[in-house]
């Protein structure tokens, strides 16, 4: 498969694996791609997501005590891969590939048909043999970009991406806000000075106004804790109450359809 944004913005859909459990999660993650989500990053639960703010929080907490674990993530994908051609992308702590073992993970990942994984604390500097594992296998390696990083940091955030470029629109935790930081048209302007990758802005958006304003200046527009508040709202009907949180966010989206992709 390939990571392909269709429109612009395009919208990358992070789900927290297992909560309230697997079989809603492949659910959830089947109604996001129906509902317009080109991207979706397949949360591994993780027992401190220090990068994440409360809703994940309480998501990954809710998903472990359910026994979530990165092996199950993968087969429940294997399971979402047979009905889906949207993107796949796992997105986890080091830890729990560094425990699965990561020559273990890279094959999996593939059998499974995920199409590349996002390590949230994971260096670009300390990244070589993940790299190495991951390029042989023709895996996707997307990393942060911060709006602190020097611009040497994002030149070798960049030469290591593929697939995208995920560009974190502020400093702190994830969580939607009612404001979205002014700046982050400003780091995918110096990200864009290393790459002709999609770029794809997260931390932060929830609102139709603010997923259509990254359209301007972005490929690709992340939203996380808004789905998973969502989840956490209506557990008895969380594919629906995704599917219409998408639905809406699209609903002022200004739209461009000519294609942005891009191969593993």
């Amino acid at each position: 498969m390939a990571i392909t944004f269709t429109h612009k913005p395009g919208l990358v859909a992070y789900v927290t694996c297992g909560d309230p459990d697997l079989p809603t999660t492949k659910a959830v993650i089947l109604a996001a791609a129906r509902s317009g989500a080109d991207v979706i990053e397949l949360g591994v639960p993780f027992s401190d997501p220090v990068a994440d703010g409360p809703v994940i929080q309480r998501a990954c907490d809710r998903a472990l005590r359910q026994g979530t674990t990165l092996e199950k993530v993968l087969q429940m994908a294997r399971e979402v891969r047979a009905e889906t051609d949207a993107g796949l992308i796992v997105f986890s702590y080091f830890n729990p590939l560094l425990k699965f073992g990561l020559g273990r993970f890279g094959a999996a990942a593939e059998a499974a048909g995920i199409d590349g994984a996002l390590v949230t604390d994971l260096p670009v500097e300390e990244a070589g043999e993940y790299l190495r594992g991951m390029r042989s296998r023709n895996l996707a390696t997307v990393f942060l970009a911060a709006p602190t990083s020097t611009d040497e940091r994002l030149r070798r955030i960049a030469e290591a991406s593929t697939g995208f470029v995920y560009a974190v629109s502020r400093t702190g935790v994830t969580g939607a806000r009612a404001e979205f930081p002014a700046d982050s048209r400003e780091l995918v302007a110096r990200i864009r000075r290393w790459t002709s990758l999609p770029i794809a802005v997260g931390f932060g958006i929830s609102t139709p106004q603010q997923f259509a304003a990254v359209g301007q200046y972005a490929e690709a527009a992340v939203v996380g804790s808004a789905l998973m508040q969502a989840i956490e709202n209506s557990p008895d009907r969380a594919a629906a109450a995704v599917a219409e949180l998408i639905t809406t966010l699209r609903s002022q989206q200004t739209a461009s359809h000519k294609p942005q992709a891009t191969s593993k």
